[in-house]
C-alpha cells in the first residue's frame, strides 16, 4: 500500500482469504465453516469483511447483537447469520431481516416462541446454545426436556443447530477440562436429537478449538481471530497473516535536555538528551493508558521506538533518539512484522482486545491483491 498520511488502519482481504483456506485445509471437505465477524470484524471492517467472505464462499456469519447483522443484510449480505446474544427487544427486527437466533436461557426461549407466534412464523430456524463449563450463556443439561416441551407440537421455530463453546481451548494445560467439556456436548446433543423428529447440526469448536481438537469438528466450526491473522499460539500465528496493520505518521520531533520531563503528569523525565516524536494517536484510537511509559513500543524504520509518558486523548510520545527520522515518516503501530498480539503482551492483555479497540474515527483502508 501508498505511505499513510494521517493514522490508517490498512485490511489486507488477502490476508483473510490466506487465513480462510489455512482454517479449511485443517477440517473435513464437508465440515461447514463459520465467520466470525462481530465487533466489526474484530475492529476491521465487518462489510468488507463479510462481502469478502460470501465470495469465498462461507457457510455462516456470527455476529453477537441484532444490529450488527442488520448492517450486514443491508450491506447486500445473503448468507445465513447467526446472532450470539439477541436481545428481546430486537427479537422483531431479527425476524424482518432474517437473522437467526441462539436461544440460550428458559426466558429467551420462551420470548422468541412468543413472538414468532405473533409473527405467524413457520419453522423460523433457531440455534440452541448450551452452557458446557464456560458459565457465560447457554441451556444447562437438564433443560433438554424443558426445550423439547416448549416446541413440543409447535411448529413456529424449529431448531437448525446445536452449540456449546470451549473455554480454555487455547490452553494445552487445560485439555482434560476441554475434553470433559466435548463429551458433555456431545452427551446433551444426543438427547437432545432424540427426542426431536429431526437433526439439528452441531458446532462448539472456536479457532483454538479447531487447531487443538479436530476430534471435535462435528457438522460446522467457528473461527473469528484466526480469520483476522492470530492462533493463540507463536507456531499458528507463523502460518496466518495479520489482516489488519495500523499505521501513523511522526507530527513533530522534539529535541529536550536533561531533566526535562514529556506529556501529563510529567511521567517520563530524561536522563540525558533525548529525541522523541509525537503521532497523532492515542486512547480516544484505541490506544490505552496502559501502553505508555516504556511498557510499549511502536516500528520506525525497522526499528523499535518506544512509548514514554502517558498515552494522551489524540497523541502519544515515543523516544527516537536512536532513530534516523522525520515529521511526516511512517510508523507501524502493530502489523506484519510487529503483531498485535506482540503489542497488546506489553500491557498483559490479547490482540483480540487491541484489535477490536481501534477507533471508528481511524481512517480505514481496504486492499486485495
Amino acid at each position: 500500500m501508498d505511505k499513510v498520511g494521517e493514522t490508517t488502519l490498512e485490511i489486507d482481504l488477502s490476508a483473510l482469504e490466506h487465513n480462510y483456506r489455512y482454517l479449511k485445509y485443517r477440517i473435513e471437505p464437508n465440515t461447514k465453516f463459520l465467520a466470525v465477524v462481530k465487533a466489526f470484524a474484530y475492529g476491521s471492517d465487518m462489510v468488507a469483511i463479510a462481502q469478502k467472505m460470501e465470495n469465498l464462499g462461507v457457510d455462516y456469519f456470527a455476529v453477537a447483537y441484532v444490529k450488527e447483522g442488520v448492517s450486514l443484510r443491508k450491506a447486500g449480505i445473503k448468507t445465513p447469520i447467526l446472532v450470539l446474544h439477541p436481545q428481546p427487544v430486537n427479537f422483531k427486527e431479527l425476524i424482518d431481516h432474517t437473522l437467526e437466533p441462539s436461544l440460550y436461557s428458559p426466558n429467551i426461549l420462551k420470548l422468541f416462541l412468543h413472538t414468532a407466534q405473533e409473527q405467524k412464523l413457520k419453522e423460523y430456524p433457531v440455534h440452541i446454545k448450551f452452557n458446557t463449563g464456560l458459565n457465560r450463556l447457554g441451556f444447562w443439561e437438564n433443560d433438554v426436556d424443558f426445550i423439547v416441551e416448549q416446541l413440543k407440537g409447535e411448529s413456529s421455530l424449529k431448531i437448525l443447530s446445536v452449540f456449546s463453546h470451549l473455554a480454555a481451548s487455547e490452553d494445552s494445560n487445560e485439555s482434560q477440562f476441554s475434553l470433559n467439556q466435548i463429551a458433555t456436548f456431545k452427551k446433551i446433543s444426543e438427547k437432545l436429537r432424540e427426542k426431536l423428529n429431526y437433526t439439528p447440526f452441531r458446532h462448539m469448536l472456536n479457532t483454538s478449538g479447531v487447531l487443538n481438537y479436530p476430534e471435535a469438528q462435528f457438522e460446522m466450526v467457528r473461527s473469528g481471530i484466526g480469520l483476522y491473522g492470530y492462533g493463540n499460539h507463536p507456531d499458528i500465528d507463523a502460518q496466518l497473516k495479520p489482516v489488519a496493520t495500523l499505521k501513523t505518521i511522526i507530527s513533530q520531533i522534539h529535541k529536550i535536555e536533561p531533566n526535562e520531563t514529556v506529556g501529563y503528569n510529567r511521567a517520563f523525565a530524561s536522563d540525558g538528551y533525548r529525541t522523541t516524536a509525537t503521532l497523532p494517536l492515542g486512547h480516544a484510537d484505541g490506544i490505552g493508558r496502559q501502553y505508555g511509559n516504556g511498557k510499549t513500543y511502536l516500528m520506525i524504520h525497522g526499528k523499535k521506538a518506544p512509548i514514554i509518558g502517558n498515552v494522551c486523548m489524540d497523541m502519544i510520545m515515543v523516544d527516537v533518539t536512536d532513530i534516523d527520522c522525520k515529521e511526516g515518516d511512517e510508523v507501524i503501530v502493530f502489523g506484519q512484522n510487529h503483531s498485535a498480539e506482540d503489542f497488546a503482551s506489553t500491557a498483559n492483555t490479547i490482540s483480540y482486545e487491541i484489535l477490536t479497540a481501534i477507533s471508528p474515527r481511524v481512517k480505514r483502508v481496504i486492499s486485495d491483491l
